[in-house]
């Protein structure tokens, strides 16, 4: 099954759960990853991603400790 972001966050929302998709921020899909992490740590929230280029610059680091990231499903893992 597949599940688009903003899906990902009304599922979350309907769970129960306080959600936002970067599509409610401000400047939306354009917010950076230094805003998004920023944001994050402030409002002690954990941010789910799919992005790798987040990953790479803010996970490994393990800057915020509060982080989740998922790869992107490839065509050979796609159901």
């Amino acid at each position: 099954m597949r599940i688009s972001p903003p899906g990902l966050c009304a599922f979350l929302e309907e769970a129960g759960h306080e959600a936002f998709h970067t599509s409610q921020l401000p400047a939306q899909n354009r917010t950076t990853d230094q805003i998004i992490n920023d944001l994050s740590l402030r409002e002690q929230r954990v941010v789910i991603s799919k992005d790798t280029d987040f990953y790479y610059s803010h996970l490994l680091p393990q800057k915020p400790g509060n982080s989740s990231w998922f790869a992107p499903a490839t065509s050979a893992h796609a159901t």
